[in-house]
C-alpha cells in the first residue's frame, strides 16, 4: 500500500508540481532544490536512488510539458558527473516509460547500463542488444541525438553522430508520450536541448 502511494504521489507530482523552465519548455521535476538552471544549462545537482519499496527503476528526471508525441527526436549535450545519464521517451505515466541508460560502461561490463530499458509496472528491464561500446568515454560535453517512432516502436540514440547497437531497441506497447532528461541515481548537465515531434 506504501509503495502505491508513493507511485500515485510522483505521478502528482510530475504532471501538476513543481516545474523549471529551460530550452523553451517547461519541465516537471519532484524537487526543484535538486536542479538548476545556470546560463541555460539544466543541471541535476544531487543524486537519488529510486524510492525504497518500489520496484528498481529511474525516478531522478524532468520531464518535458509537451503533447504526448508519436514522433519525437531529442538532441542536446550532455555531460556526465558519474558515469552515465539518461534520456526518458514513451512517458505516458509514473509506471510506463521507456528510457536510454547512456553510460561509459559497456553493457558487457554491467547489463543494466549503456541501454535500452522498459518500464511497464515493475522493474526495468532491458530491450536492447549488450554488443557495443561504452557511450560516454569523457566527461567532456557530448553531442547526442535520441530518434523514437512510435509507429514502428524503433529507437535508437546517436552520440557523437555514431550509432550502437547497445542504444537500439523495439518496443511496440508503448507507442507514444513524453521525453524527459536525468539519471538513474547520478549527477550531471544537459545544454543546447531541441525537442521536435509529431503529437499523438
Amino acid at each position: 500500500m506504501k509503495a502505491a502511494l508513493l507511485t500515485i504521489l510522483f505521478a502528482t507530482i510530475l504532471i501538476g508540481g513543481d516545474s523549471l523552465s529551460v530550452f523553451g519548455h517547461r519541465w516537471a521535476v519532484e524537487k526543484p532544490s535538486d536542479w538548476a538552471v545556470e546560463d541555460g544549462v539544466l543541471k541535476l545537482l544531487v543524486s537519488s536512488e529510486p524510492p525504497a519499496g518500489q520496484p528498481r527503476r529511474p525516478t531522478h528526471f524532468a520531464l518535458a510539458e509537451t503533447p504526448m508525441f508519436r514522433r519525437v527526436t531529442v538532441e542536446a549535450e550532455i555531460k556526465r558527473n558519474g558515469k552515465s545519464l539518461i534520456i526518458v521517451y514513451a512517458w505516458q505515466d509514473a509506471n510506463h516509460y521507456n528510457y536510454a541508460h547512456i553510460s561509459s560502461d559497456t553493457a558487457l561490463q554491467s547489463n543494466m547500463h549503456n541501454g535500452m530499458f522498459h518500464i511497464f509496472g515493475g522493474e526495468r528491464v532491458r530491450i536492447s542488444a549488450v554488443d557495443g561500446s561504452g557511450s560516454l568515454p569523457t566527461r567532456e560535453w557530448t553531442p547526442v541525438k535520441l530518434v523514437f517512432d512510435g509507429e514502428s516502436g524503433r529507437c535508437y540514440v546517436a552520440v557523437n553522430g555514431k550509432r550502437n547497437p547497445s542504444l537500439e531497441a523495439v518496443d511496440l506497447s508503448l507507442r507514444s508520450g513524453r521525453v524527459g532528461l536525468g539519471s538513474f541515481d547520478e549527477t550531471g548537465d544537459f545544454r543546447n536541448v531541441k525537442i521536435t515531434g509529431e503529437p499523438k
